[in-house]
């Protein structure tokens, strides 16, 4: 069962969609990279709007995201809809998705939305715990990727965010707080689920807040939440 573009799906066991990713990826500790390339192949992906994500829209038009030179980090981008929608002139998008699959729709798909621009943004296909940028960024942003992995992995998700983001860099989440569910993904999740793992790095939350532009089918279970990295002394770039 594809996902219904635009008006978005329920990311329940209750919905036929997610009972087949549940299938194809397990919900075991371990993830399974495989099992997210089967969901793009046999078009699987109820997660996936069919357009750039609402709160991406409205925080590019409230103009608080960085520019000159930032450089911006969405990872499980998927099609690539928000990283075309977070590109612009001084922001450069890396997307990056373990699935080959994916990310040849988002080079086909934003090649075409771009209007041929292709040098605001790129897209990898790498493994989020073992890819090696050339550099540090910005700003992360982060949707349906903390959820979609087994709670044990949650701490290794939030060490790799603080490797990957500059001193003082930001890192947005949009979550989805999935409850009820008896397996996964998504998984259960909550705020606190995301503090225990990022204050001990030392994220401080700036700013949450409720997702009002959330698509219907997934308003109220959705909060937006921004946090600053705060600078390490001991860590080797937070002198630069």
């Amino acid at each position: 069962m594809a996902s219904t573009a635009v008006a978005g799906q329920v990311l329940d066991g209750s919905n036929p969609a997610v009972a087949r990713v549940r299938q194809l990826v397990g919900g075991r500790q371990e993830y399974s990279p495989d099992g997210w390339s089967r969901c793009w192949e046999e078009g699987v992906t109820p997660w996936d709007l069919g357009q750039p994500t609402p709160a991406v829209v409205e925080l590019v038009k409230s103009g608080t995201l960085p520019g000159d030179g930032a450089t911006v980090l969405v990872p499980g981008c998927g099609a690539g809809y928000d990283v075309v929608a977070l590109s612009g002139p001084g922001r450069f998008v890396v997307g990056l998705d373990i699935c080959e699959t994916a990310v040849a729709k988002a080079k086909q798909w934003s090649a075409a939305a771009a209007g041929g621009d292709e040098s605001l943004f790129a897209f990898v296909a790498a493994d989020f715990f073992t890819w090696e940028p050339p550099e540090r960024f910005d700003l992360i942003f982060d949707y349906t990727f903390f959820c979609a992995f087994h709670p044990s992995m949650r701490p290794a998700w939030a060490k790799r965010m603080a490797d990957l983001l500059k001193p003082d860099g930001e890192l947005i989440t949009l979550m989805y707080l999935a409850e009820g569910q008896e397996a996964g993904p998504p998984f259960n999740t909550t705020v606190l689920d995301y503090e225990e793992v990022l204050k001990p790095l030392g994220f401080v939350i700036t700013c949450i807040q409720d997702n009002h532009v959330a698509v219907k089918p997934r308003q109220g279970m959705e909060k937006i939440a921004k946090w600053k990295r705060m600078a390490n002394p001991t860590d080797p770039d937070s002198a630069q």
